[in-house]
């Protein structure tokens, strides 16, 4: 029987109308694939840990979903690989709006991702936080493209302190307390203030 996490449940049940039957079938794909991965949730988005590391995440935004493999910069797909160095919030297989947007070789790959993790292969620690980064979330990103002292600083800042402020805008349980928390996470970091500034 498949290892579920009730969370996930809940994250695909509040995505959007479009998203929803996408990240089903990524769920099922994931299962069918690998039968023996576990489902947990990370910076307020669904991961799939493999042989006790992470194999692959998804999201769902307004309007695209994005799925991520954990090392795809050791990964033989050129896409893929080019998609790690950009650090694109679209994920590694580019925005996904339909099922008919996940590629053929979806499973392949897949399988590849599993036997790195079989073999124990880890990432360089220069291209870990990449690969972690990768799922800014867009609506973010945006945010802090508009305003050039925020970006500057965000850019700038340690992977941890932009995880904390990801996490909070994630974890948000409305759009609306999302878009408060975007608004005044943007606010802090133009004034060079980590997420957790208030109690320093």
């Amino acid at each position: 029987m498949p290892q579920l996490d009730s969370r996930i449940d809940e994250y695909i049940a509040k995505a959007q109308p479009f998203a929803q039957p996408i990240l089903l079938h990524l769920r099922e794909q994931i299962h069918r694939t690998c039968p023996d991965v576990k489902e947990t949730i990370k910076w307020g988005m669904p991961h799939f840990e493999y042989k006790n590391e992470v194999l692959c995440s998804f999201a769902g935004f307004k309007n695209h979903c994005a799925f991520t493999f954990w090392k795809a910069a050791l990964m033989k797909d050129t896409a893929l690989l080019q998609n790690a160095r950009e650090e694109t919030s679209m994920g590694h297989l580019g925005p996904i709006k339909s099922i008919d947007d996940l590629p053929v070789r979806f499973t392949t790959l897949l399988q590849e991702a599993m036997l790195l993790n079989e073999q124990g292969i880890k990432l360089p620690r220069k291209t870990t936080s990449a690969q972690k980064e990768c799922m800014l979330p867009p609506e973010f990103e945006q945010a802090l493209r508009k305003n050039h002292r925020a970006w500057e600083v965000f850019d700038k800042f340690s992977y941890s302190h932009r995880k904390e402020y990801i996490e909070w805008i994630t974890e948000a349980k409305t759009d609306a307390t999302r878009q408060k928390r975007i608004n005044q996470a943007v606010e802090w970091i133009a004034d060079g203030k980590n997420r957790n500034w208030k109690y320093k």
